[in-house]
């Protein structure tokens, strides 16, 4: 007789009851443990492991005990399962069916003690999908409930539970004060008043001695937890909290309670006033000018839609960008937009710039020397030579009229009065039988070529016309690729290789593929001459051909969309 090893899960929504001696874990794996003595005569045998879940829902598979119990199926430990009902198991139809297939795959099965009936049968997995779709039905009308019940007692200003907030403790449906707690909060109010600033509170709190609330840890009985310096985190906490006022606060809203307030209200919305005050500047940088956008209003891409400041944050450093201003909105309506832009705010401020000065400096001293008095020729071209892209890129973008991106060139559109004072000299006079339009289209608008290159999460902006420069990075790889080929060669598996050379097999299986490119290509990657968008990643991550006219083939394409859209991505 083929043994049948069958595993019980219980599980309990609520904790409730869960410290008695004889629980509802304790009753559902007593009648399971019966149904399995009772098919003896099968081969069922109970498995010693528990499989418990004691306090949390079943809408959610992510539990302790049924996350071990599918690790043991999958391991081929366990043929069968035992609940007492199916919504012990799962409550949502969707999870179930997860559940089945798994338990499929292992060619296991699960058996419920108090609803029999065959899943072989068509009538039989209609009546499954009728059970747990009610299961389901109750957890949710069960949620509503619940979610009702706490909105209209919190509109009544009852305290419902959770984590008791230092100063207070529990008192039935509300709250009392804790004399020696409220000193604290009090104290942390008075010094935010007086210093205006969460970094100094918390470090003058923290030589104070200021501390979070030391209680007993339930899940490991005597040891205590909490007890810690109050962070910036917890004092932001405790100076937001409504609760402080003698409020309660119920998503967005707020409403009087029952319980004592230990701050006066006045002084807690003077509080709220300054730390919202104090948030629009860089938290943790105080007096510190967020850098300015310099080309905001100025910069449009090729279908004249504006790009727009925008910045992320990573840690303390604040990265800027320019967005194309259709990416901004929300996704559904942008559905049939073109691709916009993201351009890096420093990198393109400095390229615009330099671009506008090397265009003033070279292309522009005739037709200036035009529209200028003579005498004032040399001063124009003092001013120039004296001005640099790193100091004076305030004023040279101040020439800037507007800026048109488009892939692979930008067009600038400079003013007279921006020109005028970066020379520093009076409006320049138009010569004799020109227009402004005509003197406009000679010398205040010019077209530069630029790339836009993105590799990993750099991404770098190069103008002008000359774009050939060798990359280092990638003539190294291409030398190590060699290196590692020729190893291979004089009879050295991969693993010998990369012990000896110190890398990882799958990094050395990568780097070896550029020892396969036609010589043609490696002369151009020495010269500097590749397209920029062949990279030594571009290559591990692309099926790049093995035959040398292919390959060659393949960087003419690529050479070819560069050219085109002057543009790599």
């Amino acid at each position: 007789m083929k043994k049948v090893r069958c595993a019980i899960y219980t599980r309990k929504s609520s904790e409730n009851g869960l410290e008695q001696e004889f629980n509802s874990l304790d009753a559902q794996r007593e009648a399971c443990a019966a149904y399995i003595a009772s098919q003896k005569h099968e081969g069922w045998v109970l498995l010693d492991e528990r499989y418990d879940d004691g306090g949390i829902s079943g809408g959610t598979l992510e539990r302790r005990g049924l996350q071990r119990l599918f690790q043991d199926i999958d391991a081929g430990r366990i043929d069968q399962i035992i609940v007492y009902k199916i919504d012990r198991l799962t409550r949502s139809l969707m999870d179930f069916a997860k559940l089945v297939e798994r338990l499929d795959k292992a060619n296991a099965s699960f058996v419920s003690v108090t609803q029999s009936f065959n899943t072989a049968t068509s009538m039989g997995r209609l009546t499954l999908n009728m059970l747990l779709s009610f299961a389901q039905f109750e957890r949710e009308v069960t949620s509503e409930r619940i979610r009702d019940k706490m909105a209209a007692s919190k509109k009544k200003g009852m305290w419902m539970g959770g984590q008791c907030p230092l100063g207070y403790a529990p008192d039935g449906r509300t709250l009392k004060i804790n004399t020696e707690e409220a000193k604290t909060v009090t104290a942390l109010f008075e010094l935010y008043s007086k210093l205006g600033s969460l970094i100094k509170v918390t470090d003058e709190a923290q030589k104070i001695g200021f501390r979070t609330r030391a209680k007993v840890n339930p899940s490991e009985s005597g040891k205590y937890v909490g007890g810690q310096h109050l962070s910036r985190s917890n004092i932001h906490y405790i100076l937001t909290n409504p609760i402080y006022a003698g409020k309660i606060r119920h998503r967005s809203d707020t409403y009087d309670g029952l319980h004592p307030a230990i701050i006066d209200p006045t002084l807690w919305e003077k509080v709220q006033q300054r730390l919202m005050s104090g948030a629009k500047r860089q938290r943790g940088r105080p007096n510190v000018k967020s850098p300015c956008s310099k080309l905001i209003g100025r910069l449009f891409d090729e279908t004249g839609d504006r790009l727009t400041p925008s910045h992320s944050m990573k840690g303390s450093r604040r990265y800027r960008y320019y967005i194309s201003n259709r990416l901004l909105r929300k996704k559904s309506d942008r559905a049939n937009a073109n691709p916009g832009w993201r351009l890096p705010a420093k990198p393109l401020e400095d390229k615009i710039s330099q671009a506008i000065l090397c265009h003033l400096r070279s292309n522009s001293r005739k037709s200036i020397s035009d529209v200028c008095n003579t005498e004032n020729a040399e001063a124009y071209k003092s001013a120039l030579d004296g001005l640099d892209v790193a100091a004076d890129a305030d004023a040279i973008i101040g020439c800037l009229s507007r800026a048109t991106i488009a892939p692979g060139q930008l067009r600038v559109e400079l003013n007279m009065d921006g020109l005028a004072e970066l020379i520093g000299t009076e409006m320049c006079h138009l010569p004799a039988g020109h227009t402004e339009q005509q003197w406009d289209s000679r010398f205040l608008t010019f077209e530069t070529q630029f790339q836009h290159r993105k590799r990993g999460v750099e991404t770098k902006l190069i103008f002008g016309e000359s774009q050939s420069k060798t990359d280092p990075a990638f003539i190294q790889d291409v030398a190590l690729a060699h290196h590692y080929f020729e190893q291979v060669k004089s009879g050295k598996n991969f693993d010998e290789v990369a012990s000896s050379c110190n890398i990882s097999k799958r990094r050395l299986m990568q780097i070896i593929e550029l020892a396969f490119l036609s010589p043609e290509i490696v002369k151009t990657i020495l010269k500097g001459q590749q397209p920029s968008q062949l990279t030594s990643r571009y290559i591990q991550r692309n099926q790049f051909p093995a035959n040398w006219q292919k390959q060659e083939h393949k960087m003419q394409e690529l050479q070819q969309l560069c050219d085109t859209q002057n543009q790599i991505l």
